[in-house]
């Protein structure tokens, strides 16, 4: 079999109707959750306005004032490029999961972990924030850091957002991978799409004082105070055996992707999914990298979903992340490439084998600025770079502030961006470039309410 010869993407159908009927209300739960007290207005440029649908694999969302999704996000939905044989981040989704299902087997001999790679990225937002405890006035509700096909509907920001059912489903050991959106700033690091790997495990009393001495005479839980150490809920005992427990089943995993010898340490953090809560740093080539954020299970998410009697721990890490540092890919939208030259650089017969990226040739940048008033209201950075993604894709490597002016009479705010254009295949003009920045000067006034300084 040709490696490159990829699974073609599942096409996303997106499509604009006016109040269509038989609108599908997606996954039985709450689904307003907790919300800012008064509806914000939709954000301009958004696809689609209030009172119109959106179809988004095969189902049907009714728009309104959080509807914030543009084209290019929309076109990413269903390309689930971790499941892609032999692209890299399915490497490392496949790596992760040869490694659990060797380390971690039930007494039947079966794998101790389930895996589940094909989970829609359409959630309620009760799924995505409120069954994790996250507070009403958490910054990630906002429009300007999440995706929202409408009020209750939303592409999920992490795949945390499948905890709380697959725990209610019964299970206690758990991997989730998928799709996760966020709208954020444009670099070679950062893409409004990215991938992410969850872990869940939970433990009865009997698993985890199980060769412990005197383990029959300790508790899982006891009613005392919240501490940096540990829940009001949880005993101390119980806490650092959970602890522990993740901190060595995360040092197993991170030695397996990165070999023996890895220096390691452990930050303490803040979550409101867990606590206490850590992010795991490696020291690679000299440079410590933050790799993954874990902790201890908030036990009001672990009792919410009918497991009162264990306690638990949780992981997510993201594979664009890992693949970067293990591969050495120095730009984050190459993974969306579907140049033959960077994707049969992964067709190894070996999911283990080492690889290391050989850089395509580097064409040249073209740079350009835009400045603008800024409107009185309702403007937010990340429109704007969402704006300049759905007209330049990934033509645009990075968007930089380089200057912010008050005028000292009137108050207003100016903005000034630097654009950087590169095409990863061949060498662009300006000319072509100009084209493609008056489009976004017009659309920016047109869109997001600015007043040019161009």
């Amino acid at each position: 079999m040709v490696c490159w010869a990829l699974r073609r993407a599942a096409h996303v159908r997106v499509h604009l109707a006016r109040k269509a009927s038989g609108v599908c209300r997606g996954p039985e739960h709450q689904a307003s959750g907790a919300r800012p007290a008064a509806p914000e207005p939709a954000t301009r440029g958004a696809l689609g306005a209030p009172g119109g649908t959106v179809e988004l694999l095969g189902k049907s969302y009714p728009q309104d004032g959080y509807s914030n999704l543009s084209r290019k996000v929309l076109s990413r939905v269903g390309r689930n490029l971790h499941n892609r044989p032999h692209h890299p981040l399915w490497l490392i989704k496949e790596r992760v999961k040869q490694h659990f299902y060797a380390q971690y087997v039930r007494r039947s001999g079966t794998p101790l972990f389930s895996v589940y790679d094909d989970l829609s990225p359409v959630v309620t937002t009760w799924q995505n924030f409120d069954s994790l405890l996250v507070p009403a006035d958490h910054p990630s509700r906002k429009k300007g850091d999440s995706y929202y096909l409408n009020a209750t509907h939303m592409l999920r920001a992490h795949t945390s957002a499948h905890q709380w059912d697959l725990l209610r489903a019964g299970l206690d050991a758990f991997l989730v991978v998928g799709d996760v959106y966020r709208r954020d700033q444009i670099d070679a690091q950062h893409h409004p799409v990215f991938h992410q790997l969850e872990a869940v495990r939970l433990f009865s009393r009997h698993q985890l004082f199980a060769g412990v001495k005197d383990g029959e005479n300790l508790q899982l839980f006891e009613q005392s105070s919240r501490s940096a150490r540990k829940q009001e809920t949880h005993t101390l005992e119980a806490t650092k055996l959970v602890e522990f427990d993740l901190k060595q089943t995360l040092t197993r995993l991170m030695t397996h992707l990165f070999g023996d010898g890895l220096d390691i340490r452990w930050v303490d953090c803040y979550f409101p999914f867990t606590h206490p809560s850590f992010e795991m740093e490696i020291n690679f080539h000299g440079e410590w990298l933050e790799i993954l954020g874990c902790g201890v299970m908030e036990q009001q998410l672990v009792n919410s979903a009918g497991a009162e009697d264990q306690i638990g721990w949780a992981f997510g890490l993201g594979l664009e992340r890992l693949a970067m540092v293990l591969y050495d890919i120095p730009d984050i939208r190459l993974f969306w490439s579907e140049d033959e030259r960077f994707l049969k650089q992964f067709c190894v017969q070996d999911i283990n084998q080492k690889v290391k990226f050989q850089p395509l040739s580097r064409y040249p940048a073209v740079i350009n600025d835009i400045s603008f008033w800024l409107p009185r209201e309702n403007y937010t950075e990340n429109d704007f770079y969402d704006l300049v993604r759905t007209i330049g894709g990934d033509l645009v490597e990075k968007v930089d502030l380089i200057d912010k002016f008050e005028h000292p009479k009137t108050h207003r705010t100016s903005h000034c961006y630097r654009i950087t254009y590169r095409h990863m295949e061949r060498t662009m003009s300006q000319r072509e470039v100009g084209r493609i920045h008056q489009a976004v000067q017009e659309a920016a006034v047109r869109l997001l309410g600015v007043e040019g300084r161009f």
